[in-house]
């Protein structure tokens, strides 16, 4: 009985201290929040407000446009009464193409607005996922996911890294900045 407990204990402080962790590291992940670096970082404010800014130009154009349309519109209206069935017909066309030059002109500004935003974003972004590569190589991350994009539901505060992130990205600008002012 003695050499049964004897065996017993030896073979659970054999087989029961090991850990088996030993092969498996602990996977260090963080969270990088997108939408709140394009709202609060220097290049994401500048950003956002150069899109808006020619926005708000191409939304007057086009006020300006429609307003056209409608004296045209008006005109037409009061005069063709009065006007021969040739001139109503031509007057009708002027207004057809006028009509067709705006939604023309609303394309068009919608891709330039589409393509200056792609582009802006697009070299944010192409920052962002350097500055995130260095944080993610220097302080031993395995997964940095962006919140919104990546499916995440819950992620507590403590891996969101989109602070550091913001702060890399603002000295970054602001030695691109530097650097144009040497140059000139």
């Amino acid at each position: 009985m003695n050499n049964i407990v004897k065996i017993f204990l030896a073979t659970f402080f054999l087989f029961g201290s090991w850990n088996f962790a030993y092969g498996a590291d602990v996977a260090k992940i963080g969270v990088v929040d997108f939408q709140k670096i394009i709202e609060t970082s220097d290049m994401g404010k500048a950003s956002s407000e150069t899109i808006k800014g020619r926005g708000n130009k191409m939304t007057a154009t086009l006020k300006e446009k429609e307003a056209e349309i409608e004296k045209t519109k008006k005109e037409l209206d009061q005069k063709s009464l009065i006007m021969n069935k040739d001139a109503s017909e031509e007057q009708e066309q002027a207004l057809r193409n006028k009509i067709n030059d705006l939604a023309s002109l609303q394309r068009r500004y919608s891709t330039e607005l589409k393509e200056l935003q792609n582009s802006l974003l697009g070299k944010l972004e192409n920052d962002l996922k350097g500055i995130v590569e260095e944080i993610g190589k220097k302080e031993g991350y395995t997964l940095i996911m962006e919140r919104r994009v990546g499916g995440v539901m819950y992620a507590p505060s403590a891996i969101d890294i989109t602070d550091r992130v913001i702060r890399k990205l603002n000295a970054l600008n602001t030695e691109d900045d530097d650097k144009k002012q040497d140059k000139k």
